[in-house]
């Protein structure tokens, strides 16, 4: 049997606790009876609104607390003898939502109350009585009850949380190992492939060259397909080989990328906004990856003058940007290359998003918002 078909939804709960409190609370001050004359009605009042305010406890615990609290010290001023039900599961869901000091203070000043407000009440009550019947209305014991079954379950919670989140990063963890796996296979065994292929349509141009005979297109075209596909391949096996033979490269390294792209000739601009700080490797790596896979393609591609680099650390997420002012316009399609793809599945697999396109003033831009955890 699924036990997950009979399960309630925290609303649906929540109403039925609250119902069914409120429910007793009225039960039994019908059933005591009050002693004062025209106390009926504020009384009755009181024990309803201390019951219904339980359906906020998941939303605002601390107000339903102090709400509950106040309640239970007004019915009893007003002689009515009931106990004080409903802050108890209000201490329960403030515990649990973490607020373990106000759970307490709250405790406190009820505790206090409640004698007063029974020697405040019609009935003739001396102070020892005062305090028995208090003792009545809200048992420490049940306090404490109410405060370890909340802390026990906030606790239980967060565990299973913490489960999960580690099952998700565990499960991307390995589906990233294994990609970059299959990867690399595909890669080891198309390079050598491509390369044969390129090796012989350069002997062919070679030797027609030589023999002062005309090279026919289709090798020529060959002969440039190979070498693009070897370089790329072997770039993009580059970047997916982390295997630690070499330090991992990162943000540290994005100056020197920079100035590399300068000495070809390119004019780039490096800038660096909000407060540096310890990122996780995996994202240090794929910001690393994402300067170098743009730049490249910058000086490959796009035709430009001038590109610019920004690194944005954030509070959660660390932004990388490229920009250049090449040929690109918002009126050509571009078709992503293996280095784009690249770049989105690894920024993907870390939950970040990437934007790339041609920009409204023209040239290309890319943008990568990669996730970062602190603490």
């Amino acid at each position: 049997m699924d036990r997950r078909r009979w399960a309630m939804s925290p609303g649906v709960t929540d109403w039925v606790v609250t119902g069914g409190v409120t429910v007793v609370l009225l039960v039994v001050g019908v059933s005591t009876g009050h002693s004062a004359v025209g106390a009926g009605l504020p009384g009755y009042a009181l024990l309803a609104l201390s019951g219904l305010v339980l359906v906020l406890r998941r939303r605002a615990p601390v107000m339903v607390l102090a709400v509950t609290g106040a309640c239970a010290v007004g019915y009893q001023a007003v002689g009515f003898d009931v106990p004080a039900v409903a802050f108890l599961f209000a201490v329960y869901a403030v515990v649990r939502a973490g607020h373990r000091v106000v759970a307490v203070i709250g405790s406190v000043v009820v505790l206090a109350a409640l004698p007063l407000a029974i020697l405040a009440s019609p009935d003739d009550w001396a102070v020892g009585e005062a305090f028995a019947h208090a003792r009545r209305a809200l048992e420490i014991a049940w306090l404490v009850a109410a405060g370890a079954a909340g802390e026990a379950l906030r606790q239980a919670e967060r565990r299973a949380e913490e489960a999960e989140r580690t099952r998700e990063e565990v499960a991307r963890r390995r589906a990233d190992e294994e990609r970059l796996h299959i990867a690399r296979e595909l890669h080891d065994s198309l390079i050598h492939q491509i390369s044969i292929i390129k090796v012989q349509a350069e002997a062919v141009v070679h030797v027609a060259r030589r023999r002062g005979e005309p090279v026919p297109a289709a090798v020529l075209a060959i002969q440039k397909a190979g070498r693009e596909a070897n370089r790329e391949l072997r770039a993009t096996l580059e970047a997916l080989r982390d295997d630690g033979t070499s330090p991992p490269r990162g943000l540290g390294d994005v100056p020197e990328l920079v100035a590399d792209a300068r000495g070809t000739g390119l004019a780039v601009e490096l800038t660096t906004t909000g407060i540096r700080c310890e990122v996780p490797a995996a994202v240090d790596r794929t910001a690393y990856r994402i300067v170098q896979e743009s730049l490249t393609n910058v000086n490959r591609h796009a035709g430009a003058s001038g590109a610019s680099v920004r690194i944005d650390y954030r509070t959660d997420a660390l932004v990388v940007r490229v920009e250049d002012d090449g040929r690109a316009t918002p009126d050509v399609v571009v078709t992503p290359g293996a280095g784009l793809l690249g770049m989105r599945e690894r920024i993907t697999a870390l939950g970040g998003s990437l934007r790339a396109g041609p920009r409204d003033g023209g040239g290309f831009s890319v943008r990568a918002e990669l996730p970062v955890r602190h603490g």
